[in-house]
């Protein structure tokens, strides 16, 4: 367990990171979920991220209340990344130990956590199936 404790998020975080434009379309969004497998996305403008959008962003599209007219499929498919996401999300960077992103992972109720460097630079994605395999190997 000693193992685990010292591990980082650097050490055990996914590298190669698929991010979205502000511009991606639901639609556009809905494709990518279905073929990644994913749950989550950096939401990227030039270099920086600029939030970070999940199928439950996209889902909350689709919630109406009785106060609130209903818009044509198309129309809601035809939004984009930038009405959806969310703007504010907490990171770690690659020297955050792991058992620190566990504790946010389970306070926040995420699935994923974003890995940016000293300059917000996006240098990885840490998910609960990462940890789940770290702890595995390492307990």
């Amino acid at each position: 367990m000693h193992k685990f404790l010292e591990a980082t998020a650097g050490q055990h975080m996914t590298r190669t990171v698929k991010t979205v434009a502000r511009d991606t379309t639901m639609r556009e969004l809905q494709k990518m979920f279905d073929e990644d497998d994913f749950n989550y996305y950096p939401v990227r403008e030039g270099e920086d991220i600029v939030g970070v959008v999940s199928n439950f962003d996209f889902l909350k599209c689709f919630a109406f209340n009785p106060g609130r007219m209903v818009p044509a499929y198309d129309e809601l498919l035809s939004r984009t990344v930038a009405e959806v996401m969310t703007p504010e999300f907490i990171y770690v960077d690659p020297a955050t130990k792991l058992t620190r992103v566990l504790q946010l992972m389970v306070d926040h109720r995420m699935k994923s956590v974003p890995v940016l460097d000293a300059e917000q630079r996006l240098v990885g994605i840490i998910s609960r199936g990462d940890i789940m395999r770290t702890l595995t190997e390492r307990a």
